[in-house]
Parts: structure tokens; sequence; C-alpha cells
């Protein structure tokens, strides 16, 4: 029995992260890790190995108990003088007591392996996640830093157009009608009124043209300053990315029980996988193989084994013994059995003679077990209802990541066409701004869609194992 005990632990060590945790090398290597070095998952055991060395202290029988009592002054019996005197005693319960002691025992030592059970399908969903957040903030800063770089490039072509003169300078040009009246009336009045009008012409074209120029050189360096605010706010989050970086990173080495700083690695991109179809339809049978609903199921079924035995401990316990005693000859003494030692054999009853505490013992654990019927009830209603809420992250998560991708493809190529109209002075600094602005709001919110999609996968099967 034991070695089937050892074999079914080490195969839910190990089938478990080939059945249900299948994201990446990485991430299985990591969960083995946890599941050998982690305090919690070590504590479990430990528990569930001790809860197991209960059974043959309950299913023994009690000690069997020996009196020995010497005469300071052998006792004169009418056969000789008794100088010492042996008893040996032991108690057997009623029938069917120690069993039931062992099935209650042998039950509660299950109930406990199911705690270790859950506690490492815990540990499990626990490195998973905070894996998939250091997954989420490594990509942020990835993200950012690209942005840095964009924001630059963006930085060396309005310092470029602004050396030359040419950021705000697409003046809208009159049309060509209007322009050809303009034109003869100004030469009409050329000829009439000699050169005066063209001096005049001359002075406010070049008087407009010195205000276009100053106009567009403070936009330009407006711009600038714009840019560089948005390159101080990013460098900034980074640096507040990079903090987070390290808290995670120490709380997940912390979980597989290393150091803290230990290096952990995660892949530049996640794989998308739906969930069997089996995950997504509820049923009552979807929750027998918890850990928690069954480990109840096993307090139960050791309350039954326990009343039973209460009940046959109302009846009384019966002792079987010897009793020897040693006599020595007697000078005075004729008798033929003069100086032979004595043996007894003894039987001993208890009397259950006081019945209440015997009732109280079985009402107790009437008690106890109608908890315990409420208590399962409450966990599977938990259950159910962590369930639909991880179906809903799963669900959320998976339209977000298909909207936040066809949003971040239009967002690059609305970027490119604009810092290409921008090359050339065709197109507003604040419209590249704005648009890069939306591509990274929309990368980094696809980057959470595909963290929380696989965060809900875990959580699903965490709870249907």
């Amino acid at each position: 029995m034991k070695m089937n005990i050892k074999y079914i632990i080490l195969s839910l060590f190990f089938l478990p992260q080939v059945s249900v945790f299948s994201q990446s090398d990485s991430l299985m290597h990591y969960l083995e890790i946890a599941t050998k070095n982690n305090p919690t998952v070590m504590q479990r055991y430990n528990e569930y190995e001790a809860a197991l060395q209960k059974v043959p202290q309950v299913g023994s029988l009690p000690d069997p108990q020996l009196d020995l009592g010497v005469y300071l002054s052998p006792m004169e019996l009418i056969a000789g003088n008794q100088v010492a005197d042996i008893k040996l005693m032991q108690m057997f319960p009623w029938f069917g007591v120690l069993k039931n002691a062992t099935d209650e025992m042998s039950l509660m030592a299950k109930a406990k392996f199911e705690t270790f059970r859950d506690a490492k399908l815990q540990v499990y969903y626990d490195v998973q996640r905070t894996w998939f957040d250091l997954y989420k903030v490594r990509q942020n800063i990835r993200i950012s830093e690209k942005n840095v770089e964009l924001l630059k490039t963006i930085e060396r072509l309005t310092l470029v157009q602004y050396k030359t003169g040419s950021i705000g300078g697409n003046i809208p040009q009159p049309s060509s009608g209007k322009a050809a009246v303009a034109s003869s009336g100004s030469s009409g009045m050329n000829v009439m009124g000699g050169g005066s009008g063209s001096t005049s012409g001359a002075s406010s074209a070049s008087s407009q043209s010195g205000s276009m120029g100053s106009a567009s050189g403070s936009s330009g360096l407006a711009g600038v300053y714009q840019i560089q605010i948005e390159l101080g706010d990013l460098e900034n989050g980074i640096a507040t990315l990079k903090n987070e970086e390290q808290v995670i990173v120490a709380q997940f080495n912390s979980q597989l029980n290393r150091p803290l700083t230990a290096t952990v690695y995660v892949p530049d991109s996640l794989a998308v996988e739906p969930l069997n179809i089996s995950y997504l339809s509820v049923n009552d049978s979807m929750f027998t193989r918890n850990p928690m609903l069954t480990m109840i199921h096993y307090e139960q079924q050791s309350l039954d084994a326990r009343k039973r035995m209460q009940k046959q401990m109302g009846f009384p316990m019966v002792g079987l013994g010897v009793n020897y005693s040693v006599i020595n000859k007697s000078a005075m003494s004729t008798s033929p059995m003069n100086g032979q030692d004595m043996i007894m054999p003894m039987i001993t009853l208890t009397l259950p003679v006081y019945r209440k505490k015997y009732k109280a013992m079985q009402t107790e654990t009437d008690f106890l077990k109608k908890a315990s019927e409420q208590n399962y009830r409450a966990a599977a209603n938990s259950l159910q209802t962590e369930y639909y809420e991880a179906l809903q992250l799963y669900y959320d998560a998976g339209r977000r990541m298909k909207l936040y991708q066809n949003q971040s493809r239009l967002a690059q190529k609305t970027l490119a066409i604009s810092i290409k109209s921008f090359s050339s002075a065709a197109s507003g600094l604040s419209d590249i701004l704005r648009i890069r602005q939306q591509l990274q709001d929309y990368e980094l919110k696809e980057v959470e869609a595909v963290a929380d999609f696989n965060k809900a996968e875990a959580w699903v099967k965490r709870l249907t194992p």
C-alpha cells in the first residue's frame, strides 16, 4: 500500500504539469522547481505523511498492563508463604472499534493529501500568474523604449525642419482664377499710379513673409519642447516599470524558494491557444476532481466512521489476563500443595453505565457532519462563481486581443504615412504625436490582453484540474 501511495504522489508531481500546464519550456521548468522547493507544498506533504502515521496508532490494541507486587514479609497461607504477585492484563475494545478508528484516520489522511494537491495546484497558478505579470511588465518596457526611439526620430526630423524653416510653411495658396485677377489688378494700378504701388506691395509682402517665418519658427520650437515633454514622461514610466519588474522577480523567486535576485527568463511572445471544449461546458461533475471538494468528501466519510466507532465504544471492553502468585514452602504446612505457585486466569469487563457522554459524542459528530455538508455546498458555489469569473476574463481577454491587434496594425500604418508626410512638411506634428500615443496605448493594451488571456486559462485549469 505504501508503494502505491508513493507512486500516486510521484504521478501527481509530474502528470498535471504535462496535461494542465503547457505554456512553454521555461515555464514548465519553473513549475518543476516550485513543486520540489515551494515551502507551502512541502509543508502540506509533510502534514499528509504525519497523518498517515496516525493510522497504526489508532488501529493497535491498548498496551497490556503488568502489575508486580512483592511482599516485604511473606504472607502466610495454608499451602505456603506468598512472597510475590504478578498480574498481566490485556484489554480488547468491542468488535469493530479498531477497524472504524483505522478507517477514520485513513480518510483523514486522504483529506490531508487533497490539501497537499490543492496547495500544489495553487502554487502552479501563482507561479504562472506572476510569470505572466512579469511578461507584461517587460513587454511594456520594450514598447516604451521603442517609443522613446520613435520620439527621438521625430525630434530629429522636427529639428531639421525647424532649422530649414519648413515647419508651419504649408500656407494655403490662392486659386488660379483669383490669383490672375489680383495680378492684373495690381499690374494696372502700377501702370496708372507709377512705382509707388509697387513699392507698397513689396513692403507688405516682405512684412507678411517675416511674420510667417517667425510663426513657423515658434511652432517648430514648441513642437520640439512637446516631444521632450513626452520623452521625459516615457523615461519616467520606464524607470517605474523597471522597479516593478524587480519586485515581481523577487516575488516569483520566493515562490520557487530560491534567491530573490535570480534571473527569470520570459520569452518575447506568448503562445495563445484556446481552451479545450471540455473546460468551457459547465456541469455538475466538472468539479469532482477539485481537491477542496474531494477533501470535504473524505472528511464526511471520516465522520461516518467516527460515529460508528463512538457507537461501539458504548459497549463493554473485555480484558483477558493471568495472575501468577509466587509461593514458598512453609515448614508448618503439611498440605500436598505446599510451596506450589498459583496461576489464575482472569477476565474483566468495563461497564459503560454513564451513557450521557457517549450520546454527546455521537450528537457532536452529527453536528460536525451537517457543518461539513454546508461547507461542501459553500465550496461548490464558490468554485462555480470563480469559474464564471474566469470564463468572463477568458472571453473578454480574447475579444480585446483581436481588437487591439487590429487597432495597432491600423495605427502603425497611419503613423508611417504621417511620418512620411511630415518629412515633406505636409503633415502636422501634433497629429503624429497623437497617433503615436494611440499606437502605444493599443500595444500596451494588447500585451495586457495576452497576459489576461493566459492567466484566465490557468485560472480555469486551477478550478477544474
